[in-house]
């Protein structure tokens, strides 16, 4: 049975009234967790009010040393 591992990444917007993400940084980042063999499996933003967000999360994951069977 493959046992899995969760990290998060947690992004801050930016702007006057919140809600911007750079999105070079964002990509960056995804492509870094990548290379470390983390896939994504949830992203979400954290409401600040009147629609607009303070933060973006992403959940990742990726199999435990020794969970994956034999190739």
């Amino acid at each position: 049975m493959i046992k899995w591992e969760y990290q998060t990444l947690k992004m801050m917007t930016g702007g006057f009234l919140g809600g911007k993400l750079d999105e070079d940084d964002f990509e960056d980042e995804l492509n870094r967790y990548g290379e470390e063999g983390w896939e994504v499996v949830s992203c979400f933003d954290t409401s600040y009010g009147q629609g607009t967000s303070r933060e973006v999360i992403v959940v990742f994951k990726r199999p435990m040393d020794g969970s994956l069977p034999p190739a």
